[in-house]
Order: C-alpha cells, then sequence, then structure tokens
C-alpha cells in the first residue's frame, strides 16, 4: 500500500530551512503536511525508519515489535507504568502506526475540570474552540462512526459505521441488560468503504500490527505523502540530541545523530519538539545550557512535572459460545455513561468502557497476569481463546506533580542521558479505578460470562510539557517567543477519558 514515488526533497546541509519538527507522528505529520503545503520549507527529523508497509510489516503478532519504542528508560513510583509498546512508537507515522484508531472527542467539560469538578487545572481553550478541527480531521482521516453520538457534544459521523463484531456484540448485550447506553461500530480511524486510493477494512485482525491493507488511517499514510508532494523532506534514523540556541537565546537548530552514530547539525529558523509525553521533556531538558540550567521552557520548573496516564484495565469474560474478538476493528463499541462526575460515586471526574481485542500472543501475557496461569493451565485456557470477549476501562488519572519524567544518569545507545519516569496512583484514582473494574465486571456477567477477570493496566499518556496558569507566564509562552514550540499531548492540563491523538 505504502510506497512513496516521487522523490523526495533533499535539503543541502548548509540550508537553514524554516521548520525543524522533532518527531514525525500524530501531530508532527500533521504538521509538517499543513506548514509544507503553505509553502515553508520543512524538515521532519524522525528516530525511527521511514516504513514500507509491504516490506517491512507482516500479518505476524510478534513481528510488529519494531514499530514501538523500545529504548532504555528508567521507571520508578509506587505504580509504575510499563512503557513501549502499549504507549508510544518510533518511526514515521510515530504512535499513529500500531494505535486502535478510536477517535471518540473530548466532552465541553474536560476543558473545565477545576471549575466543574475542583481538579486538576482548566484549560486556556474550550471544547468549542476545538470542534471545528475535530470536524476537520474527521473528514481528512476519515472517522467512520454511528449517525448519532449522544455523549459530550451529540453529533454524527460522515462515514458509516463498521458491521458489529462479536465482541461488540458482548459490549452491547451485556449494557442493554444493566440500560447502560452504547454505540457501536466506531467511532473509528479505520475505512469501512473505500476512501480515495485506499481500500476498505477487511477485518484481518492485525490493526495493532501496522495496517498493511491501508484501510486504518496514519500519519504515514494519510498526511507525510502529501507533505513531501509540497517539499517537506522527512529525514530518518536521525536521533535529536538537543536544541541548540544563538547568543540572543533564539533558536538555532538541532544536534542529530544519524544512522551511523555521526553528530550532525541541521539549522531552523523555528524547532517544533513532537515527541510526545517522554521523549518531548527529555530533549528539552537534555537542551540544558548557559542561561538554561533545567532545561529549555522551564523557568517555571514544572516541565517533565504533571505526567498523566489512562487507566486501561483489562477485563476479560469467558463465554460458551464462540467470539472471535479478533473479527472486527479491535475498538468498535462503547460507553460513555460514566464519563462525567457522579457525587455519588465518591470520587471525581470518570471512565469509558470499550471494546479491546487483544491477539493471542498479548491475550496470554493478559491471563499470565490476570489469572496467574502458567504451564498446562495456559495452554487449556489459550484453546479458548475464541471463547473469550475482553473489554477496556478507560479512566481518568488527575495531573499530580509527583508523576513526572527527569533524566536519569544512565544513557542509551546514542549516549544520551534517559528519561527516569516515576509514576504513582492518588486515591481519586484508586477510587475510580476500583469502581470502573467492577462496572465492567458487571457488564461481562450480564452479558453472559461464564468466568471473569481482570488485569491492571494504563493506557495512554498525556502531560509533562504542560502550559501553567495563567497561559502569559507559561512555559509554552516563553519558548514561543525563541521558536522552540511543543505540540501534541505532552501539552494536556487535566487528563481525559478518551483517547488523546485525534
Amino acid at each position: 500500500m505504502q510506497r512513496i514515488e516521487a522523490p523526495m526533497r533533499k535539503f543541502p546541509a548548509a540550508e537553514v530551512v524554516d521548520y525543524a519538527i522533532v518527531g514525525v507522528g500524530a501531530a508532527g505529520g500533521v504538521l509538517a503536511q499543513r506548514l509544507a503545503r503553505a509553502g515553508f520549507k520543512v524538515l521532519g527529523i524522525e528516530a525511527g525508519p521511514f516504513w514500507d508497509t509491504e516490506r517491512d510489516w507482516v500479518s505476524d503478532e510478534r513481528g510488529a515489535h519494531e514499530l514501538y519504542w523500545n529504548d532504555l528508560r528508567i521507571i520508578g513510583g509506587a505504580d509504575p507504568l510499563a512503557l513501549g509498546a502499549n504507549n508510544s512508537g518510533k518511526g514515521v507515522g510515530g504512535g499513529t502506526v500500531h494505535w486502535a484508531a478510536f477517535t471518540p472527542r473530548f466532552h465541553p467539560s474536560d476543558f473545565r475540570v477545576y471549575t466543574e469538578d475542583g481538579v486538576g487545572a482548566d484549560w486556556p481553550i474550550s471544547y468549542w474552540d476545538l470542534k471545528p478541527y475535530y470536524e476537520l480531521m474527521e473528514r481528512e482521516m476519515p472517522v467512520a462512526g454511528p449517525a448519532y453520538f449522544p455523549w459530550g457534544d451529540p453529533h454524527g459521523y460522515t462515514y458509516g459505521p463498521h458491521p458489529l463484531g462479536g465482541i461488540g456484540d458482548v459490549l452491547v448485550r451485556g449494557c442493554s441488560k444493566l440500560g447502560i447506553r452504547t454505540v457501536a461500530g466506531g467511532p473509528v480511524a479505520i475505512l469501512s468503504a473505500s476512501h480515495g486510493d485506499r481500500p476498505h477494512c477487511i477485518y484481518r485482525g492485525f490493526c495493532l500490527q501496522g495496517c498493511k491493507v491501508g484501510a486504518k488511517a496514519s500519519t504515514l499514510i494519510t498526511h507525510v505523502p502529501d507533505a513531501i508532494a509540497h517539499g517537506a523532506e522527512i529525514r530518518v534514523h536521525s536521533m535529536v540530541s538537543r536544541i541548540v540556541l544563538r547568543s540572543d537565546g533564539r533558536v538555532d537548530g538541532v544536534l542529530y545523530l544519524d544512522r551511523e552514530g555521526k553528530e550532525c547539525f541541521q539549522r531552523a529558523r523555528a524547532v517544533i519538539v513532537a515527541g510526545y509525553s517522554i521523549e518531548t521533556p527529555r530533549l528539552l531538558l537534555n537542551s540544558a545550557c548557559p542561561g538554561h540550567a533545567h532545561g529549555l521552557a522551564n523557568s517555571s520548573g514544572i516541565l517533565g512535572r504533571f505526567l498523566m496516564a489512562q487507566a486501561g484495565n483489562i477485563v476479560a469474560g469467558r463465554f460458551s459460545d464462540l467470539i472471535r474478538m479478533y473479527k472486527a476493528p479491535p475498538a468498535h463499541a462503547l460507553s460513555e455513561d460514566f464519563y462525567e462526575t457522579d457525587p455519588s460515586r465518591g470520587f471525581a471526574r470518570g471512565f469509558a468502557i470499550q471494546t479491546v481485542a487483544p491477539l493471542p500472543i498479548s491475550f496470554a501475557k493478559h491471563m499470565m497476569v490476570a489469572a496467574k496461569a502458567w504451564g498446562w493451565g495456559l495452554r487449556r485456557i489459550m484453546m479458548d481463546y475464541n471463547h473469550w470477549a475482553t473489554l477496556g476501562l478507560l479512566g481518568e488519572i488527575l495531573p499530580w506533580e509527583d508523576n513526572r519524567v527527569e533524566l536519569a544518569e544512565e544513557k542509551d545507545q546514542y549516549g544520551i542521558r534517559v528519561a527516569r519516569v516515576t509514576f504513582n496512583l492518588h486515591d481519586n484514582d484508586r477510587k475510580m479505578i476500583d469502581f470502573a473494574k467492577q462496572k465492567v465486571e458487571e457488564v461481562l456477567w450480564a452479558a453472559g460470562a461464564e468466568t471473569v477477570i481482570q488485569e491492571p493496566r494504563y493506557a495512554h499518556l498525556v502531560g509533562a510539557a504542560r502550559t501553567t496558569s495563567p497561559i502569559s507566564s507559561s512555559a509554552t509562552a516563553a519558548s514561543s517567543r525563541r521558536r522552540a514550540l511543543r505540540i501534541r499531548g505532552s501539552q494536556f492540563k487535566p487528563w481525559l477519558r478518551a483517547q488523546p491523538t485525534i
């Protein structure tokens, strides 16, 4: 599906580009396209490869391991995060290469968390500021989904929903018996019908291993080719080690190591850091220099703090009937009935319930944790793989200052100090998770499950390069005056119960 036939522009070593974008993933890929279309000289610098979907991707779960950012990171805290396959990508397209492509919108309340619920922080913008861009991206990707989505700002989707799979039927059946509203068939950025030169989904089950068909949207196929066609260069296997400032304090460019480990310097009038919640603060901290002893864009001292993850417990149920949960997009049905704060529950904020559909290797790992299965016991469970259904809770873990990204003393293969990631759950987080997993278990029992077990787990990351309040005193505002900007989920203030990518 994905081969770039047109020649790509190559900027000479001494040429000053208008924009150097560090990280060509969800945000970096779209921004590269927009800036190139506007006529700017755009260079996207990516640590990983430029994937050729026909050559590099296989219909094999184990063969997908190179899609993830598996470089050294140090984790700690009372409730440490698992980093890698679940929440970060490496290569052009970044995490959109292996995401489930689930694209529900945030709710208006997500932008007023402190005002409405007394926790977290309000955003400096509102949902209504973002709504036109939601609608734009839902058409560009495009997103398939129900004609009516009842939660938050009720809306519908132009492209029709996907057929309901066995796992979706379990969610809808269980929720219906409990009086819980659901939607099915999306919203998901996977084609339910052909679009342009991209074919529709054939339900082969390998959405999280790189969509070889091209039905699933990723910036690798939706935006980067157009950026290249409009004059952008994508420089791969290039690990940026630091941002360099001029003597007047303005950005001069970036230092990076190429595929052979040679240090190179690229001058740029502006640098945009799109490395997500771990690599963005890591790069800014590693860019400490005279006048910025604690890292760039860190005059407030909060760079790296307020890292957030999403509670992502997996709850699995065994059914007497065949489910075949891989026979549909992994995330294609959900309920957001528990999304908003309900004071009677004893905690602030909430969660969503959605389908998830791990393939056999991932499912076996879940069973090792959730059922303590091993040896013949694990083999016996795996023989019944097609009888299991797995649902996920997506819960909002609040922003806490002690959840943070710092620099460790250890260095990676490039000789760059790696990130130390500390994470702890707090009382509100634990209450939310306990309530949510009990509710998901109830849904599976109501759907007819014979056995129900659950695995504690985290999902998406955001935060760790957020602004302060008010925005005029923020690290982001300070850095933008020097033309070093950071974008994507690293700037999120409170976390949310919807996926952050769109």
